[in-house]
This record gives structure tokens, C-alpha cells and sequence, in this order.
């Protein structure tokens, strides 16, 4: 009897100390997931930058085939951006482009030694450089609509210079401020059936921008320029079919107008030149002043859109940009007719934005191919220093190994 509740007492304390490593097991992995998992990508505790040995950014494609010839100086962008000094990044936000969200990753998400000053019902923050009270980013978000709404890039060229020389006090004691400043122009691209199809949704709802200026060669355009497409005070309710048939609507090739120069057109005045010479004009005007412009993003890559961003000024975002797909447009079904379409009204941004999407990928390759080939340099360059130092001395000594130099970096850029 003794020897069966002595066997009876061992199998029990075994089961139990089997059931203790399984729930412990179980715990550890769960803590492991918790703090090592997928999740952790998302964010980090306390609103702090992800750790940098956390790759955020998506992996270049190696087999991304290049539609279009640009030369390492439209590729490289890293710029010399000087917040304490007199540089002004200016944001150009076309309408539905995701720009609201990224205008405030601008005045909200950025690591700053000063922080944008945002309060609570307030629609404007206060973004003061470092070192005085001046203003380091012209944006809906920090200055508001100061150059009219959504100003496109033949109203803020023109207007921004002015508007910071009113606004901050060092317009009293220099003759001529604005000589000193740096503009570094950025936008946002989206692709053009979503953005039209975002366009006709917000108007659809009583949107209208009939507060904007279209300032150009120092005037409006005239009623007869720039005919209305509704009757009242907005166009709410119509339909797709009502949005496209008005051959005035702004929405059509918005992009390529807002970053085209008007003043090579005439403005709008549409006598001035032929249609078939306008269009080509405004489309290659719009090319090159995007390949001008310090930063450009596209909605549909918010990932590499961030990583560009934070390589070209050298400044960090807090929080990871998020890729939302389900906006209202992603809503909205339309026949393949439709779309077809609404891809003859935007013929222009279509071009355009084709040579955006190549321009953006190729940067993003070679930002990132040419960090991970200096990676590789300082990794073998810190493996040749350790060596040095655990090598026993010798009376000859050889030349250690030769640690790659600028040169090797530059037969890199030349191949590129």
C-alpha cells in the first residue's frame, strides 16, 4: 500500500512539474512575441522613435525596370537643410493627395529640438526655429492659407518671399531678407483616377475651394477665363457623369496645373496658345519643377515616402507613417468605361505621374542601395580596426588592409 501511494505522489508531482514548464514556456514565448513580435514594428513605447536597426522601409525591388533616363543629381538628395539658419521648407498641398495627413506629420510627428506648438482647438501651430522666433515651415498647418487656398506653384513662387519678409521681425532690420532665405519646395502625387474620384466625392459632399485665387501675372482670372461648373453656392449632390461633362473643371489634370508655371501658358487664358502646344507646355513645365523640387512623396507609398523624406532633410519622424488603402474613392465602384474615361480628362497627370512614380522609385533604390553599401564599408571597416587591435605586436609589422576611401565611393556613384 505504502509503495502505490509513494508511486501515486511521484506521478502526480511529475505531472505538476510538467504542466509548470509548459505554462512557463508558454508565458516566455508570449512575452517574447510581445516585445520581439511584428507588433513591435508598429511603434514603440512612450511615442519614441523606432530603434534604427528596425527596418521600417520595404526592400528595394532588384528587378524594378527603369522607364526613364535620370542622372545621379535628380536622384541624390540629401540636403544641407539649416533650421537655425534661414531655410524655409514650403509645403504645396493639391487637393486629395493625402496632403492634410502629411501636413500634420509636419507641425505634429517630426523629432525637433523645438517642437511645433500645437494646442488643443487651435487650427494653426507655431513653428519657431531653434534659436528665434521665426518661422522654419510654410504650411496650412503653421501658417495657414497665407498665399490663398490650396496656392499652387505659380501663386506660392511669387508669394511666399513677401508674406515672410511681413511676417517675422527680421524684415525690420534687413533691407532685403528674403535674398538670404532658402526655399525647399515639397508636395504630394496620388494616382490620378483615385484623386479625381476622392475630388468629386468631397464636392459631391458641398466642398467647393471657391475661396482660392489662382493668382497669376498679378491678377484673377476673369468669369469669362474661368467659367463656373454649377449654379448656388456649391455643387453638392451631383453625380460623376454632371463632374466630368463640365469642360471647366479644375479637377481635371489638377495636378499638372498646380505644378506647372501659368505664366508660360498665359495663364488661363485659353486663346493664348493652341490647346495641343498648351498641354505639352504645362505637362513639361510640371515635370521639371517637380525634378526642381527639394521632396516629392506619392500617396500610394507612405513608407518610402517617409524615407525619403527623413533622408532628404535629415530630420526624423516620431511615429511610422501608416498605409491606409480604404479612403472614400477606394469606395466608390466604377466601370471600366469610367475609368477610362476619367483617365482621357487627367491625360496630362497621367504622363505626369508615370514620370513621378519612376523618379520616386529610382530615388528610393539608390538612396537605399548606396546606405547599405556604406554600411557594408563601415562594418568592414570596423572588423579591420578590431583585428588591429587584437593582432600580438610584431617588430615588421605589415600595412594593415587597405580601408575603402572616397574614391571607391565614387566608382559607385559613377556606376550607378
Amino acid at each position: 500500500m505504502r509503495r502505490r501511494r509513494a508511486g501515486g505522489r511521484t506521478m502526480v508531482e511529475r505531472a505538476s512539474k510538467f504542466l509548470l514548464v509548459v505554462v512557463g514556456s508558454a508565458c516566455f514565448m508570449l512575452i517574447l512575441y510581445q516585445y520581439a513580435g511584428p507588433g513591435l514594428s508598429l511603434g514603440a513605447p512612450g511615442g519614441r522613435a523606432p530603434p534604427d536597426d528596425l527596418d521600417l522601409f520595404p526592400t528595394p525591388d532588384p528587378h524594378y525596370e527603369k522607364k526613364y533616363y535620370f542622372p545621379v543629381r535628380e536622384l541624390e538628395r540629401s540636403l544641407h537643410f539649416d533650421m537655425k539658419g534661414d531655410d524655409v521648407i514650403v509645403f504645396l498641398h493639391i487637393q486629395k493627395t493625402g496632403g492634410t495627413t502629411f501636413g500634420r506629420h509636419l507641425v505634429q510627428n517630426v523629432r525637433l529640438e523645438v517642437p511645433c506648438d500645437c494646442r488643443p482647438g487651435q487650427k494653426k501651430c507655431t513653428c519657431y526655429r531653434p534659436n528665434r522666433r521665426e518661422t522654419w515651415l510654410f504650411s496650412r498647418f503653421s501658417t495657414g492659407w497665407s498665399c490663398g487656398l490650396h496656392a499652387d506653384w505659380t501663386e506660392l513662387t511669387n508669394c511666399v518671399p513677401g508674406v515672410l519678409d511681413r511676417r517675422d521681425p527680421a524684415a525690420l532690420t534687413s533691407p532685403s531678407p528674403s535674398r538670404c532665405r532658402k526655399f525647399y519646395y515639397i508636395t504630394l502625387l496620388r494616382d490620378p483616377v483615385s484623386r479625381y474620384l476622392s475630388e468629386w466625392r468631397h464636392v459631391q459632399r458641398g466642398a467647393t475651394w471657391k475661396t482660392s485665387l489662382h493668382m497669376c501675372d498679378g491678377r484673377t482670372p476673369t468669369p469669362e477665363e474661368l467659367p463656373p461648373c454649377y449654379e448656388g453656392t456649391d455643387w453638392s449632390g451631383c453625380t460623376l457623369q454632371e463632374f466630368m461633362d463640365c469642360p471647366y473643371n479644375l479637377a481635371n489634370n489638377r495636378q499638372v496645373r498646380m505644378l506647372a508655371d501659368l505664366s508660360l501658358v498665359g495663364c488661363y487664358n485659353l486663346s493664348f496658345i493652341p490647346e495641343g502646344k498648351r498641354a505639352q507646355l504645362l505637362l513639361d513645365s510640371a515635370k521639371k519643377n517637380l525634378r526642381g523640387m527639394a521632396f516629392f512623396g506619392l500617396t500610394e507609398f507612405q513608407r518610402k515616402t517617409q524615407y525619403l523624406f527623413e533622408r532628404t532633410f535629415n530630420l526624423k519622424f516620431i511615429r511610422p507613417f501608416m498605409q491606409y488603402n480604404s479612403t472614400r474613392a477606394g469606395g466608390v465602384e466604377v466601370g471600366e468605361d469610367t475609368i477610362r474615361r476619367i483617365e482621357e480628362l487627367n491625360d496630362l497627370d497621367m504622363q505626369l505621374y508615370d514620370y513621378a512614380r519612376d523618379l520616386f522609385q529610382q530615388r528610393y533604390q539608390y538612396k537605399r542601395q548606396l546606405e547599405r553599401r556604406q554600411q557594408r564599408l563601415r562594418s568592414r571597416e570596423e572588423r579591420l580596426l578590431h583585428r588591429a587591435k587584437e593582432a600580438p605586436p610584431r617588430g615588421d609589422a605589415e600595412e594593415p588592409g587597405r580601408v575603402p576611401t572616397e574614391d571607391y565611393m565614387s566608382h559607385i556613384l559613377e556606376k550607378w
